[in-house]
């Protein structure tokens, strides 16, 4: 961690600063708080070891402006006068902890384990927040079309083996959900399910992010870091996107498999991990080993078993997939789930969804955003989806850019009248500023709503 020594006193930080380089940690140090402001300014740091007694200030009125700066910086206050008021008044002002003099390197090491220890513990509940906030409802496994059954009941099966498996499908598909699926299916569900994203970095620091480092195999690397592998120990590591791991990097992952035995980068030390691995892909991995950008033997090792996801335009319960995203951001709204109408059905059915299950929880979120009263109709749809489903200027409530209205032209004033009301519900704000716009009655609008399909 990056730690900050604020003391007046130059041979208590030279002799802190030896100590805690020691463990591997990087130190500067300032002997009062405006330079310990200044600093921060600059370097943000992990980890604040301030003195009670800076000369004629108190490490005290630190505390305020550093966190101020710092919300996330742990502080720890290090005095010779140490009592239970100063501690408690420290505590309350919103000090990590109290170490008093004097006191040995260990108790300095074991103040910052545990200051590593709950940053572990808070960026692995951020993580998990915002996992479940981009994924739930990512996608309803247990949909009733019957391929998706045979995907899950053949998932069930091979999930207690510790057989790897490679998930295809097009990107938006689930592949990612199913994975932690079968995660959650497995012997290992209590252990962690570990992601590795492939296409992220360059081929040196996924290596890095994936096996770990050791002190000064690069520069920038102040500390072992243990990797993934060491952070799935007993669980399952999700390779996502494998069909873009660097050709480079690719013999490791293959003796992983075959061993389960790496080294980290800078070290010799050979290690061994206990993990089930699960890989997905968008791409044709057969046509990347033709062109020699995947190897042939790596691709055999991770197939092992193969789950292949159908895009959503293949599916039979698009309709019932809508609907389960229509009730969840409903209930995240506090409102009733509206009605889809007809003709909003038809539209989502039609339509080929490129983006797969994500573009389809986009859309309802957005349709959710805009419909107003009971029903959801192609009014809050995005145009894109109306345009696919209604293509033909006759049978369609809306106009694509090579077949616009216009006023004069061989059209029926119905028509004319449809496209108006069209036009001006996807400009305004609410129907009553539209029914006001068009000069006519909610009640009115709401009727030639229903007649247009709108």
């Amino acid at each position: 961690m990056r730690v900050l020594i604020v003391d007046d006193e130059p041979n208590i930080r030279r002799t802190l600063r030896v100590a805690l380089e020691a463990s591997g940690h990087s130190v500067s140090e300032v002997g009062s708080g405006a330079e310990a402001l200044r600093a921060v300014e600059q370097t943000p740091c992990d980890v604040a070891l301030v003195d009670l007694r800076l000369g004629s200030e108190s490490g005290l009125d630190l505390l305020e402006p550093l966190l101020g700066q710092l919300p996330r910086v742990a502080i720890v206050i290090i005095t010779a006068h140490a009592s239970v008021d100063t501690a408690v008044d420290a505590m309350r002002r919103g000090a990590f902890d109290y170490l008093p003099k004097p006191f040995t390197p260990a108790q300095v090491r074991a103040v910052l384990e545990r200051v590593e220890k709950l940053r572990g513990l808070r960026d692995r509940v951020a993580e998990l927040e915002d996992q479940v906030r981009r994924e739930v409802p990512e996608v309803e496994l247990q949909g009733r079309d019957p391929r998706m059954k045979r995907i899950l009941d053949l998932g069930r099966r091979i999930a207690q083996s510790d057989a790897a498996i490679l998930i295809r499908g097009e990107s938006g598909t689930g592949k990612g959900v199913l994975a932690q699926t079968l995660h959650a299916w497995s012997g290992r569900s209590e252990r962690p399910f570990v992601t590795v994203s492939c296409p992220s970095l360059s081929a040196e620091l996924l290596e890095s992010e994936m096996f770990g480092h050791v002190r000064g195999a690069f520069t920038g690397a102040i500390r072992d870091a243990p990797g993934k592998v060491a952070a799935a120990e007993g669980g399952t590591l999700f390779l996502d996107e494998v069909g873009d791991l660097p050709l480079a990097l690719q013999p490791k992952l293959l003796r992983f498999l075959q061993d389960r035995k790496y080294e980290r980068v800078g070290d010799n030390r050979t290690r061994s991990a206990d993990v089930r691995l699960v890989a997905a892909t968008n791409r044709d991995l057969e046509a990347a080993t033709a062109e020699g950008r995947f190897r042939e033997d790596l691709l055999y090792r991770l197939n092992v078993v193969e789950l292949t996801l159908p895009p959503l335009r293949e599916r039979s319960d698009i309709l019932d997939l809508a609907e389960h995203y229509l009730h969840f951001f409903a209930r995240r709204s506090g409102r009733k789930p509206p009605d889809l109408t007809p003709e909003a059905r038809t539209a989502l059915s039609r339509h080929p969804w490129p983006g797969n299950l994500r573009e389809l929880r986009n859309a309802v979120e957005r349709a959710m955003m805009l419909a107003e009263g009971n029903e959801l109709g192609l009014a809050d749809l995005p145009e894109r989806l109306i345009q696919a489903a209604f293509p033909s200027p006759t049978a369609s409530p809306s106009v694509t850019a090579d077949d616009p209205v216009q006023v004069g032209g061989r059209v029926t004033l119905e028509r004319l009248e449809l496209e108006h009301i069209r036009r001006v519900l996807a400009s305004s704000p609410s129907r009553d500023e539209a029914a006001r716009i068009l000069g006519i009655d909610p009640s009115t609008l709401y009727r030639k709503r229903k007649q247009y399909g709108l």
